[in-house]
């Protein structure tokens, strides 16, 4: 057993630290990541089992409605206050990373105490702050990869591999959590949260010291060569400095714009239908499988759609990630409106596969045209923007799904989501023709639109 374990141990070791990533640091972050997630995954575990399969399914729509407004309401918050906080942290970059799993860890141990006592007043809040210190995670990690970058991987690359190890981190962890919350309770999946979190802030510690020591003659080489280069590699004439108020938040231009509103999109629609779906498949019965059943499959076709987003996502490489967000809203339509027409555990299923493929897949592209287009003294500040975004477009859709259940049967359900899908990707479409007819000049000059504008 021991030897196994040790042999599972160098293999990982060996994968993250592949092409370079080892000497430069990546890999100690793609590790880090897979802490992340499995430390997620135990607190989304208990969440599930003492919010909604602890009661019976009237009970759990309004606690989990109540939990989504409550975690929804100060994420206005993160985006003016969090991301600009980590711009002005870059020089303790290591300390901000493990901070967020060491308050996390905290917070588990919190949480476990107010389920044994069935203490919302201390839960809820608690079960807000893991979310908020886990968006930070995510944006600190989005913001010091470009950092880490060997020169034999690119940015889709390196975000693909953090992803998948956070993925194969969390299939692993859910299960388990489940398991055990089953065998001892939420609040012991809890406290071993506690546990992987605190194992992250060690983690966290080894990151490369150059992670937190800028060189200040970068920085601003970095903005200039993201302003002077288009998602297609076009240079402009000149670039533009941001602003750098702590109460402004940074404008971006149509390329990361465009992403972050296909993003938003695909994060709604994932949002909907976990939570429709979910309800869905605990009041209808698909014969012959068991509403418990019927659920994991949902998860495990979700989790494989993730998967697969992941491995398209590090193939795929550095291949004009505009097309690929643009492509996958589409398929993701494609899939949903065939799927109303005949809907069924299969159909619920294969939507699940394709949300859960198009929100990882759209996400990696978004991520590298952030890191691409943004200079590093806001790259910070431009990810707290895009995580609350998503976040609040997640519990957007949440809410809706959770609406729907009551009111809509499959069919009309998915319905309703592919015109709304499909309305969202004609707007994109149309907004994006708009924007080349825009660009040529009559004189021949290269003509500068609020793209260069992105960090004015």
């Amino acid at each position: 057993m021991r030897s196994a374990a040790c042999g599972a141990g160098r293999l990982t070791r060996r994968v993250t630290h592949a092409h370079g990533a080892g000497r430069s640091g990546l890999g100690d972050l793609i590790e880090a990541s897979a802490l992340n997630s499995a430390g997620d995954a135990m607190v989304t575990v208990a969440l599930a089992g003492t919010l909604f399969f602890g009661l019976d399914v009237n009970q759990a729509r309004g606690q989990v409605a109540l939990y989504l407004l409550v975690t929804m309401a100060p994420f206005a918050l993160v985006a003016p206050l969090i991301g600009p906080a980590l711009d002005r942290m870059r020089h303790v970059r290591r300390y901000a990373v493990a901070a967020t799993f060491a308050i996390r860890g905290l917070l588990c141990w919190g949480m476990a105490g107010a389920v044994a006592h069935n203490d919302p007043v201390t839960f809820l809040p608690a079960a807000f702050g893991v979310l908020v210190t886990s968006k930070a995670f995510g944006v600190l990690r989005a913001a010091v990869t470009p950092r880490l970058l060997p020169d034999e991987i690119t940015l889709v690359t390196a975000n693909a591999r953090a992803s998948f190890a956070g993925l194969i981190a969390s299939s692993v962890a859910a299960p388990a959590g489940a398991g055990l919350a089953v065998l001892i309770g939420p609040g012991w999946v809890l406290r071993i949260g506690t546990a992987v979190f605190l194992l992250g802030t060690v983690f966290a510690m080894r990151l490369p010291r150059h992670v937190d020591l800028p060189d200040t003659a970068e920085a601003p080489a970095d903005a200039a060569a993201a302003a002077g280069t288009d998602a297609g590699g076009e240079a402009d004439t000149e670039p533009d400095r941001p602003a750098r108020h702590w109460r402004t938040l940074p404008r971006v231009g149509p390329v990361v714009a465009e992403a972050m509103q296909a993003n938003a999109v695909l994060r709604a629609l994932s949002g909907f239908l976990v939570l429709y779906l979910a309800f869905l498949l605990r009041q209808e019965r698909f014969d012959p499988v068991s509403h418990n059943l019927a659920l994991g499959l949902l998860a495990a076709f979700a989790g494989a759609g993730g998967l697969i987003g992941t491995a398209l996502g590090a193939w795929m490489k550095a291949r004009a990630p505009r097309l690929i967000v643009t492509a996958t809203l589409a398929a993701v339509t494609a899939v949903t409106a065939v799927s109303a027409l005949f809907f069924g555990l299969w159909a619920a299923l294969a939507v699940a596969l394709a949300a859960g493929l198009g929100q990882v897949l759209g996400k990696l592209s978004m991520d590298a045209v952030v890191q691409r287009e943004i200079g590093e003294e806001v790259r910070s500040s431009t990810f707290a923007v895009t995580e609350t975004l998503h976040q609040l477009a997640w519990v957007v859709g949440g809410l809706l799904g959770l609406g729907m259940s009551i009111v809509a049967d499959g069919r009309v359900a998915l319905a309703i989501v592919a015109a709304a899908l499909a309305l969202s990707l004609g707007l994109l479409l149309t907004r994006r023709a708009g924007a080349h007819r825009r660009v040529p000049s009559t004189t021949g000059a290269p003509i500068k639109d609020a793209h260069t504008q992105m960090r004015a």
